[in-house]
């Protein structure tokens, strides 16, 4: 059975930089404070949105400090700590159990394209990471290359206390979502959506609670997740529709450059740069997300104007 603290948007944080490449701090406070305002349900750090593969250890520990400091209890926070070295991902944990975080999120352990962790290793490297205290969410995304079959999920949410989430965001992710909850019950507390909610609505229907989608409409996410929940499914699908064609510009052209273009677009943030080798949009996509996302007007495209 979901638990009902699982449920709602939890967007991921972008991490802004200067136009020299450095972290911008102040922006990433702006971030987090334009997040809180549209009423998210809690927010995930140091994710692949996050640009988490461009960050030295240094930076991350910074932003772990810097994001979970800044929130102050506003919100919950999942901190992504994923590494293909246990001891560094439990390293992570420890870090984020000390500053007081409330989840991390977990891909299985891979590196490259072909070092790829066993099921008896991705749950050995679960399974450490959770004595470190805090909730685990699984993430089950296609970017590791690592199966991560439903039998696994349930054992691992069975035998580990501390895991308790699962974002699916692989093909099909609506039918696995559907047999992990079928076959898991109770001990699936939180079943989430990915992928920048462009399956959403099948999740939902297949049992999903939570949606993390990126930061640039979370205002306009957060109502279709909260209406189907409250059996508003008429409701929830008008407004999903509505809104599916900035989701699919988004997921299909720009990536987790949309919502940094957005934000800085909305005066959230001063500068949308990417660390290389992340190429900017070519203007014409630019123009084109700017020009879609206008219709909508998501609270991320005004919040600092």
């Amino acid at each position: 059975m979901a638990n009902d603290m699982y449920k709602g948007c939890w967007p991921v944080a972008p991490t802004p930089f200067m136009p020299n490449g450095e972290i911008d701090k102040e922006g990433m406070k702006r971030v987090i404070d334009c997040m809180i305002d549209q009423n998210v349900d809690g927010i995930c750090i140091l994710a692949n949105y996050s640009e988490q593969f461009l960050l030295s250890d240094e930076e991350r520990e910074t932003l772990t400090r810097l994001c979970i400091e800044h929130v102050d209890g506003r919100v919950p926070v999942i901190t992504t700590v994923s590494h293909f070295s246990t001891d560094i991902a439990l390293s992570r944990a420890k870090l984020v159990k000390s500053l007081g975080g409330d989840m991390l999120m977990m891909m299985p352990p891979y590196h490259g394209a072909l070092m790829k962790g066993s099921p008896q290793q991705t749950f050995e490297q679960f399974a450490k990471v959770a004595e470190a205290g805090v909730t685990i969410m699984v993430q089950d995304a296609p970017l590791s290359g690592v199966d991560l079959p439903v039998p696994l999920l349930v054992k691992m949410a069975k035998e580990i206390e501390m895991v308790k989430c699962f974002k699916i965001e692989c093909a099909q992710a609506a039918a696995k979502l559907r047999q992990l909850v079928n076959e898991g019950g109770e001990i699936i507390e939180g079943p989430f959506d990915g992928e920048e909610g462009i399956t959403l609505f099948a999740d939902l229907e297949a049992g999903a609670t939570g949606n993390m989608s990126s930061a640039m409409l979370p205002d306009l996410i957060r109502p279709v997740v909260l209406d189907f929940l409250d059996g508003k499914v008429e409701e929830a699908e008008s407004k999903y529709n509505q809104i599916l064609p900035l989701i699919n510009y988004e997921n299909r052209q720009c990536g987790f450059r949309a919502a940094k273009i957005i934000m800085k677009e909305g005066g959230v943030i001063k500068s949308d740069y990417c660390r290389h080798p992340i190429a900017p949009l070519e203007d014409s996509t630019r123009e084109g997300l700017i020009k879609l996302a206008s219709k909508y007007n998501p609270v991320a495209l005004t919040w600092g104007l």
